[in-house]
């Protein structure tokens, strides 16, 4: 049993003490000291950092592109309709320019002129409003501004005094017309 005792304790009690205040020795697969720890922990802090500073950047630079995006869109938005809208100025200013024009020559001018309009308004989709006698009246699209007596049917369009304009889907100017009074 002595034996046994005396092979527990180490024989150089120097060598004792310097394995007491040495860091346990770290073999593989258990936990990094606290300082690696910390290394890597501000490792990814730093790159999730840079991470983040880059998405914000990213993020302003995506506002910045969008609201310029935004300004050019409301500045140039009727840069096609004017485009459409040059030639028919160009003809209305030629018919001016007639020395003695006839009355067949400006009626011929005027119905080409309004050919040159009426192409513009298409392609910009710019839609007349002009309902036919007997249509129901709807309030999204036609103003009725008199209701007169009719051999029709009540809330019904009479007459069309002014025509309406849509552009796509959107009303521009209702159509002005009389409706049919309740009998």
């Amino acid at each position: 049993m002595q034996d046994q005792e005396n092979q527990a304790v180490p024989p150089n009690p120097e060598a004792a003490a310097a394995a007491a205040s040495a860091p346990p020795s770290t073999p593989e697969g258990v936990l990094p000291s606290l300082e690696q720890q910390l290394a890597d922990t501000e490792a990814k802090l730093a790159e999730m950092h840079d991470a983040f500073m880059r998405a914000k950047a990213d993020g302003e630079n995506i506002r910045r592109r969008a609201q310029e995006d935004v300004s050019k869109a409301h500045k140039f938005a009727v840069e096609s309709f004017a485009e459409a809208l040059v030639p028919v100025k160009d003809s209305l200013e030629m018919a001016l320019k007639v020395e003695a024009p006839t009355l067949e020559s400006l009626k011929e001018g005027v119905e080409m002129t309004l050919k040159q309009l009426s192409a513009a308004f298409e392609r910009n989709r710019l839609i007349a409003i002009e309902p036919a006698q007997g249509d129901k009246l709807d309030p999204n699209k036609h103003q009725a501004v008199a209701v007169v007596p009719a051999d029709q049917e009540a809330n019904t369009v009479v007459t069309v005094l002014q025509k309406g304009y849509m552009i796509a889907d959107r009303l521009l100017r209702p159509a002005i017309v009389t409706a049919a009074q309740a009998k």
